[in-house]
């Protein structure tokens, strides 16, 4: 499958995954709910990944730094625009949700 196949799988799971977390803990609309990944996502994949063994650490930290890079934009997100509280809370929980099952996904099926 081309990166961008491949890319389109994982969003679409990482939006099935989190914007039910964000609907329903944040109040938050579909849309709204879908527009932190739809921000953070192609940036973090297409942007961040491609470059970021530039960092000289293994891909885990690549993982970590990547993964904190969208949890404090997606925090801002509904914080800012959105006027959440928790948002620090169900950012964290959303995005933890989304790779972990992405991971064990993988690992089971071999996708996203």
């Amino acid at each position: 499958m081309d990166y961008f196949r491949a890319w389109l799988v994982a969003f679409v799971f990482t939006q099935l995954v989190e914007i039910p977390i964000y609907v329903t803990a944040l109040q938050v609309s579909v849309l709204a709910a879908f527009g932190a990944s739809a921000i953070t996502h192609p940036l973090l994949c297409f942007v961040y990944l491609p470059h970021a063994h530039l960092l000289h650490v293994t891909y885990a930290w690549q993982l970590v730094v990547g993964e904190a890079v969208v949890y404090l934009v997606e925090t801002a997100y509904f914080a800012v625009l959105f006027r959440r509280r928790r948002a620090w809370l169900w950012s964290a929980v959303a995005n933890l949700a989304s790779f972990a099952t992405g991971m064990l996904s993988r690992r089971l099926f071999g996708m996203p």
